[in-house]
Order: structure tokens, then sequence, then C-alpha cells
């Protein structure tokens, strides 16, 4: 019998989304769940990680990648992981690609141009 090991299944990709009241909160959200929808990555719970959940804590130390979606210059994703002491965070800040807060239509246009950005970052090792 020989000692091989498996590595047949990669660690995840995981994305955590801001989910916020605005606009832009909602195409974040909407953004990764679209991802998760194409097998790009599996959205994860960014509540679990701020409140210290340990089997998501584990979870996102073993990822492939994180990356984190913000619909506002608050940047509330990127910060929760970072007080979690995740510091490899790939980050997409909704206003770098043009959406404002309080003026963006979340639509299936607007879906569909942050999920190709956020799937370009996972696909090819972008980090901005």
């Amino acid at each position: 019998m020989s000692n091989c090991k498996c590595e047949c299944s990669a660690a995840p990709k995981l994305i955590f989304s801001c989910s916020g009241a605005a606009d832009v909160g909602e195409l974040a959200d909407r953004s990764a769940r679209l991802l998760t929808k194409n097998g790009t990555g599996k959205m994860f719970c960014l509540s679990g990680i701020g409140g210290r959940i340990s089997g998501i804590l584990k979870s996102t130390e073993v990822a492939d990648d994180i990356l984190a979606i913000d619909g506002c210059t608050l940047n509330c994703a990127l910060k929760t992981l970072q007080e979690a002491g995740f510091s490899n965070v790939k980050h997409i800040q909704l206003g770098d690609l043009g959406f404002k807060k309080g003026n963006s239509p979340v639509n299936e246009s607007s879906i569909e141009e942050v999920t190709q950005h956020a799937a370009r970052m996972l696909t090819e090792g972008l980090t901005k």
C-alpha cells in the first residue's frame, strides 16, 4: 500500500461582502452571490468573522483566496477581516469602480460589472 496523499480538492476561494443598507451594499451582496452561483468562489459569512465563530475562522484560515467586496468607503468587510487577523485579503471597493453610494442602481449590468472584476481578481491573482 502506498502512502500517496490525495490533493484533488483545493482550498476554497472565499468571498465576504458588505450587505449594508445602501444601494452599493446590495450591489456588493448580489455580486458575491452571483460569484458563488457561477462557481468562481464561495460567499462566506462576514458576521461569523465579526462574531469570532471558530468554524468560520478556521475555514477562512485555510482558504486559497479571501476576497472582500465593500460597497462604500467605510470598508466594513475588509476591516472586519483585518480585525480578525486576516491580512492577505484581496479587496474591491465599489467606489473605485465608479459606483457611488446613493447613486448606483442595482441592476443586471452593474452586478455583472462587479462580478467580472471580482472573477478576474480571483482567477488572475490580482489584488485590486
